[in-house]
Formats: structure tokens, C-alpha cells, sequence
């Protein structure tokens, strides 16, 4: 039985390319030296392409990729690929939704528990041996706090749920109210700032949501309060947010996720108000090993079925 062709746009887990080698007719886009000549040259043929978050996929293959029916993708963002235009196109999107959903949530808690107690700075005093001879300074307590959430959707609700075994009270803000959760809508995003003690960004990226979490908003959360960024980095604008920090304005930032991954301001890493990660969020074994599972099937349920099982468009 001849092999369907799939455009593998850049190295995946071995778990996605192990299958993708047994069952498909792969074309390697990333091994060549100009992606564009190469998808002119080879591009007729591939009805299916696999990709990721950190890839995407560009307007200007598509051209070339006249037979392309479905892409799947790894990972829940898919801000690095233009779903309108693949819909415009009646090409199929598919992402991994929902398997990394408690993964997530466990970063964000990390993130605020590790920022708001001081981990990052207190390993480096007893590691730099100060712990003879002065005192750690007194951090927060979340317990009990008030809890914003921008971006109520699992993960922001899988959050929400880790939330409340710390007595938080817990609001949120999205584009317009969900029914059925326990927690409070606030309407505007500067109001729930206000509210805050520590705001969690959890809501997608792409241009609608570019530097959502500005000055104002940044500043209204204030002196005091803790910034949690585990969606994307361009929701925040960076620039802004050094500049709160700096000045007072905010307490402090954790982060997973910054604008121009895997570059990181220096001005960030000489920060002790500041926790940073290389974008882990879904980073475990059991998690990836979920969301490759899922990359497979969405391209496997197509041809089979017509239709990816985690549809984007």
C-alpha cells in the first residue's frame, strides 16, 4: 500500500517520529538548506504536515503544498501558525489540548510558590554559604491570598482548582463571562489587577492578545503583587514590566514564557523579584509522552476518519 506524504517540519519526539518513519513517507523540511526551494521542488505530494508550537508553519510554503489536507501540530499555542488561512484553505489544524492541562497548572503553582517564599534567592544564599552569618529575609504567605486569573479555560481552571487547597479567593477575567465555574467574573482587566495579589496569565497568544498585560495593568496590580506568566511571552509587554519591577510599581514576576524565546533580557536575570524558567510548562515525561500520542492520532483519525480528533479548524 503506497504511504500518504507528510512534510515534518522540524525534529519531534521519538515517540511522533518513530511513527511517522513506519507509517508515513516522511519529507524532513528542517534537514534542508532552503526550506522554501525544497518545498518548490518536493512540495507536490505531501497531503499532510506535522509540526509544533515552537515550528509553526508559514503562509508562503502553502503555495507549494497544493495537496495539503491536514496539519498536525504539538502543542495547545498554535499563535506561530495562521489557522484562518488554513481554514480559508480547507486544510485541517490539529493541536494537543488538554493532556498537559494539570502539567501546566503544576508549573504555574510552582512558579507562584517559588517567587512568592523566595526559593530561587534562598538556594543561592545557602549554596553561596551566607546562611552563617545573616538571615534570610522574611518572604509571603499564599494562603489565603486573592487570585486573578486572565484566561479562564482548563489549564486556567485546573489552576483555579490547585488554588483553592491554599484558601484563595479566585476571580477571573476572559473575553466574556463562563457559566457554570465558581469563581468570580471581573469584567475589565485593570479591575482584576486591582484586586490581585498575584495575577496568573493563562489566555493564548497571537495579536489579539499582544501586550495585553501593559503598564497600566502592571502597575495596577501594584508594589505588592506577583506577576505569573505561563501562556505566552507576548502577552506581556517585557519591556513595561522591567520597567515596573524596577521602579517599584510591581513586586514581582515569574515567568515561563518570555517574547523572543529562548532569549531572555539581562536585565530579568539580575532581578531576585524575578523566577524564570526555559519554557517547561508541559515539560514532564508523562505529559510529552501524552501530547506526541496525540500528534499521532490527530493524523491517524484523519486518514481514517476524515477528521483530527483535536480540532482547531
Amino acid at each position: 500500500m503506497t504511504k500518504h506524504r507528510v512534510l515534518q517540519v522540524g525534529p519531534a519526539p521519538e515517540l511522533v517520529s518513530r511513527h511517522l518513519e513506519n507509517n508515513y513517507d516522511v519529507f524532513r523540511l528542517w534537514e534542508q538548506e532552503s526550506a522554501l526551494e525544497a518545498l518548490k521542488a518536493h512540495g507536490l505530494g505531501c497531503v499532510a504536515a506535522v509540526t509544533s508550537a515552537k515550528y509553526g508553519f508559514r503562509n508562503e510554503w502553502l503555495d507549494y503544498l497544493p495537496q495539503l489536507k491536514v496539519l498536525s501540530s504539538f502543542g495547545v499555542g498554535y499563535d506561530s501558525i495562521d489557522a484562518a488561512e488554513l481554514q480559508r484553505r480547507g486544510i485541517q489544524l490539529g493541536n494537543t489540548p488538554d493532556v498537559l492541562n494539570d502539567c501546566v497548572a503544576d508549573t504555574a503553582m510552582t512558579l507562584l510558590l517559588g517567587a512568592a517564599r523566595g526559593l530561587v534567592r534562598a538556594d543561592r544564599f545557602v549554596r553561596e554559604g551566607q546562611w552563617p552569618r545573616a538571615e534570610f529575609p522574611l518572604m509571603r504567605s499564599i494562603t489565603g491570598k486573592k487570585a486573578g486569573i486572565l484566561g479562564l479555560g482548563n489549564i486556567g481552571q485546573a489552576i483555579a482548582k490547585r488554588l483553592t487547597g491554599f484558601d484563595c479567593e479566585i476571580r477571573y477575567h476572559n473575553r466574556s463571562e463562563k457559566k457554570g465555574v465558581p469563581y468570580r467574573y471581573v469584567s475589565t482587566l485593570k479591575e482584576l489587577a486591582q484586586w490581585s495579589d498575584f495575577l496568573f496569565v493563562m489566555c493564548v497568544g497571537g495579536p489579539a492578545t499582544y501586550h495585553l498585560i501593559n503598564d497600566e495593568i502592571m502597575t495596577a496590580l501594584g508594589p505588592d503583587g506577583l506577576l505569573i506568566n505561563v501562556s505566552r511571552g507576548t502577552v506581556v509587554d517585557e519591556e513595561a514590566m522591567i520597567k515596573a519591577l524596577r521602579e517599584g510599581r510591581l513586586g514581582g514576576a515569574a515567568l515561563d514564557v518570555f517574547e523572543r524565546e529562548p532569549y531572555v533580557p539581562e536585565a530579568l536575570m539580575e532581578m531576585d523579584n524575578v523566577v524564570l524558567m526555559p519554557h517547561l510548562g508541559s515539560a514532564t515525561v508523562e505529559t510529552r509522552q501524552r501530547m506526541s500520542q496525540r500528534v499521532i492520532d490527530n493524523l491517524d483519525a484523519f486518514f481514517r476518519e476524515g477528521s483530527v480528533l483535536s480540532r482547531v479548524v
